[in-house]
């Protein structure tokens, strides 16, 4: 599963602050049921435009991993949680509203890997590229 997040109207204090997202990073895979491999690491981004100044972060989990880029100035922020086993989405976006104070929040699910976790699904993809290879021909 890869859930992806755009986070709007959020907390520009939090946003901008690289402490709270090390903090977030280092809590939230426990919060959603995930095990942290390492520390997070984090680092401010403060390129020629404005807009673009934020706070970037990762942590490496044993599931994949978790990302976070924030816009301070955009009240905007970016979240990818990509796990190789499922999770309470619903659980892991209410931790990001209210750790981000996120006011409008968009949110997709990406099935990522299923031709290796499911021999039905492997046999379909297969029989797919299988076909796409014949149209070439």
């Amino acid at each position: 599963m890869h859930l992806v997040i755009d986070g709007h109207g959020a907390d520009k204090t939090v946003l901008e602050n690289p402490e709270a997202i090390y903090q977030f990073l280092d809590e939230y895979p426990d919060a959603i049921g995930m095990t942290k491999i390492m520390p997070p690491h984090v680092y401010i981004y403060a390129g020629q435009n404005p807009q673009d100044v934020g706070v970037s972060g990762f942590v490496i989990i044993a599931e994949s991993h978790i990302s976070v880029h924030t816009f301070p100035q955009r009240q905007y922020v970016n979240i990818d949680v990509f796990s190789c086993k499922e999770f309470d989405t619903g659980r892991a976006l209410e931790e990001l509203k209210g750790k981000f104070g996120i006011e409008t929040l968009r949110s997709w699910v990406l099935d990522r890997g299923l031709e290796y976790s499911d021999p039905s699904v492997a046999l379909r993809e297969m029989r797919s590229d299988r076909s796409a290879l014949l149209q070439r021909i």
